[in-house]
């Protein structure tokens, strides 16, 4: 009988056991800290007791950095909070500003929203959209890249545009990332063809951990 509660204990046990194994906790960066891709670098500035300032090199895809070169993380989710432009500090308000969400696992999903102003038309009509993010952490893979081979989590990130000027109007596309604990930041990246016109997907070659 005691034997039986055991193995019973054990079944209700192992799922959370698992789960905490699949966990991934917000990773600790130092200045210093450096990534190196097939598009552009990046590498933490500067930090302090709540934040990380993170440069982003001018050949970084625009869809990573959205038009920025320093922007500050929260340390305690790695949000994007705040741009840099010399000494002035703006709040970030652009796409992606939870790309990194602490802590990961597979089946987590999130949603954000930000809006933009685009110029369309001969007479540079500004259209106001509104931009609908969607994240799913879809599992475990292992993903090979010129740095090396990783075991990362795979990450679906889709965009939806809306116009309300244009309700049945509403395109939506997809980008993917393999996120690596051990090289603590995203080591590929994939973008959807069809919605991201001429961009291209991008890999880790290199990196650096300070201590």
């Amino acid at each position: 009988m005691k034997k039986k509660i055991f193995l019973a204990g054990m079944l209700v046990f192992l799922p959370s056991l698992v789960f905490a194994q699949e966990k991934i906790e917000v990773p600790v960066w130092n200045v210093g800290d450096k990534w190196v891709f097939t598009r552009g670098n990046i590498e933490v500035a500067g930090a302090d007791q709540n934040s990380y300032i993170f440069n982003f090199s001018k050949d970084t895809a625009i869809l990573e950095n959205a038009g920025f070169e320093r922007i500050v993380f929260e340390k305690s989710t790695l949000k994007r909070i705040y741009t840099l432009k010399g000494t002035r500090t703006e709040q970030y308000t652009q796409r992606q500003s939870r790309i990194l969400n602490f802590p990961l696992y597979p089946g987590k999903q999130w949603q954000d929203t930000f809006w933009g102003t685009v110029l369309t038309g001969p007479w540079a009509y500004n259209w106001r959209n509104e931009y609908s993010e969607s994240f799913i952490v879809l599992g475990w893979e292992d993903v090979q890249v010129r740095a090396g081979k990783f075991r990362a989590v795979k990450l679906e990130y889709k965009q939806k545009i809306i116009n309300p000027q244009a309700p049945m109007y509403g395109v939506e596309g997809w980008s993917r990332y393999w996120y690596s604990p051990d090289a603590k930041y995203f080591v590929k990246c994939e973008y959807d063809k069809d919605f991201y016109s001429g961009e291209k997907g991008w890999e880790l070659t290199s990196f650096q951990s300070k201590k």
